[in-house]
């Protein structure tokens, strides 16, 4: 029997008298970034300002967002936008409302959770971000679409993986991904109680949708990902598992995490 910290309300680190090592997380907490963890998409905020060219002007409709943004990544290189301007826009971006408050909580209890982010942004721009917020050490993975400085210091970018899932777009499926995760994490003796997943969008609906009831999918409201749940829950009752709390200020994820820890092993 597993018995709770006397006098904080909070879990035990460990089990039992006189065990070698803490206990692995008990959480897995799982990110978005692209108007999650920040207030805007990224991309946006790197092209602000600048002046593009028609075709790249507008997203493409129907095609691949991932391969138009090598494109306009491409074309901001061969205009002289150093490497330095990049990282300093994804620096800049604003953090989501409660998103300081909520990392906040979080490296209070890195012992309980376990961070990953998975984004269809790029890891260039999340880095930059995450280490400028102090928030990277929270984070144990990132999976993101790769990005790196060519032989002329010139962003590239790639695509994620491939995969044969029909809702997400074709360089990246994230329900693919966590589920990988979650195998590898169970391949290391990591089982958690709980997974926590937090985004807003239509990419987000996919790996939100494999969450079991025991797990809680945290969307921001009145984005795609809530719009997509709610539509789900009225076509299907039940089909999605999960428990839903939406969300306009991240203090609101920390407040429920805040529950979650007080309640009893």
């Amino acid at each position: 029997m597993r018995r709770c910290c006397q006098g904080v309300g909070l879990p035990c680190l460990f089990k039992g008298v006189g065990m070698a090592g803490p206990r692995p997380p008990r959480f897995l907490l799982v990110f978005d970034f692209d108007e999650t963890i920040v207030d805007e998409n990224s991309d946006d905020s790197v092209v602000r300002g600048r002046a593009l060219p028609e075709p790249l002007r507008q997203s493409p409709r129907g095609g691949s967002y991932n391969e138009h943004m090598q494109r306009v990544l491409a074309f901001l290189g061969e205009q002289g936008v150093r490497p330095a301007e990049l990282r300093a826009a994804y620096e800049n971006i604003p953090l989501a409302p409660g998103m300081a408050e909520l990392f906040q909580l979080l490296s209070k209890h890195q012992e309980l959770f376990e961070l990953v982010l998975i984004s269809d942004a790029n890891t260039f721009g999340i880095e930059a971000k995450l280490r400028a917020a102090g928030a990277r050490s929270l984070f144990r993975k990132v999976f993101s679409n790769p990005a790196s400085l060519d032989r002329r210091g010139v962003l590239t970018l790639g695509p994620y993986h491939s995969h044969k899932c029909l809702r997400c777009p074709a360089n990246m499926c994230k329900a693919k991904i966590l589920g990988e995760y979650l195998a590898e994490r169970a391949r290391e003796d990591v089982e958690f109680q709980r997974v926590l997943y937090v985004g807003d969008g239509a990419n987000d609906f996919c790996p939100a949708g494999t969450l079991t009831a025991a797990d809680v999918a945290f969307p921001r409201k009145g984005y795609p990902m809530h719009r997509l749940i709610q539509e789900s829950q009225e076509k299907q009752p039940g089909a999605f598992q999960a428990a839903v709390v939406p969300w306009e200020s991240a203090v609101e994820v920390a407040r429920y995490l805040q529950e979650l820890l007080r309640k009893k092993c």
